[in-house]
């Protein structure tokens, strides 16, 4: 994310106001469905209804996260804006984040070895816009949003206090690969909000009220559809 980056006339972007929890978006509703299963009442899909485009990052929705490095050797605690992560392995458990080299944290990370996934709610959506807007050369970016930087579990760099899920990683390998740097990293420790956690222990991720990112515009997540395995999981007959 961050691929330009809107000034004011000063020549820097103005802090994030307070964002406004989208209420609408986190009812959950989803429009009727329309002729061919697509919602909204749009005609399904045929070859006469087909565009064909030229080669663009098109994959949606995606996470859109807060990574944080610095605060260790020198560094000052920085935010940078990523849209382009995922997870890559289950054993060892691992993830990808994808930097400009031209980004300060880019230097920050590949000194380091270090940083945080934070994973925002809606309520950080200016937060996560901003930090992608400005530079940490020169803005302190846990100031002037207000965010908290607070301690990791196995690393140096902070987390972010006020999102509900933070992913602690160690760079095992960055890889070139043109305009961005994917960054191989091992997962160590994972922090979870305890309000996510319900009486059985289980995640909750719906009480989370997380983003998505996609073509430009954050989306809020809805409701719940199932889970993994739904398709073939048998209905308990009812007694």
């Amino acid at each position: 994310m961050g691929e330009t980056r809107k000034k004011t006339r000063e020549g820097r972007a103005d802090p994030p106001a307070r964002a406004k929890p989208n209420r609408r978006a986190r009812t959950g509703a989803l429009p009727p469905e329309g002729p061919g299963g697509y919602r909204g009442g749009k005609p399904a899909p045929g070859p006469d209804r087909k565009q064909a485009w030229k080669p663009g990052n098109l994959l949606a929705p995606i996470p859109a996260v807060l990574v944080s490095c610095g605060g260790l050797d020198g560094w000052k605690p920085n935010l940078i804006t990523i849209a382009w992560t995922g997870s890559v392995c289950s054993d060892p458990v691992m993830l990808s984040i994808a930097v400009r080299p031209q980004r300060h944290s880019h230097e920050i990370i590949r000194a380091s070895g270090e940083f945080v996934v934070n994973l925002p709610s809606v309520h950080q959506v200016r937060a996560l816009d901003w930090c992608g807007m400005v530079s940490g050369r020169t803005v302190d970016k846990f100031a002037a949003t207000g965010l908290t930087p607070a301690a990791a579990l196995k690393v140096r760099c902070p987390v972010v206090r006020e999102c509900p899920l933070n992913i602690e990683c160690r760079v095992r390998e960055p890889v070139a690969l043109g305009s961005h740097t994917l960054f191989l990293a091992e997962v160590l420790a994972v922090q979870v909000d305890a309000a996510l956690v319900d009486a059985k222990g289980r995640l909750c991720l719906d009480r989370a009220g997380l983003l998505a990112f996609g073509h430009g515009e954050y989306f809020a997540l809805g409701r719940s559809l199932g889970r993994f395995g739904l398709s073939v999981r048998r209905r308990r007959p009812k007694p």
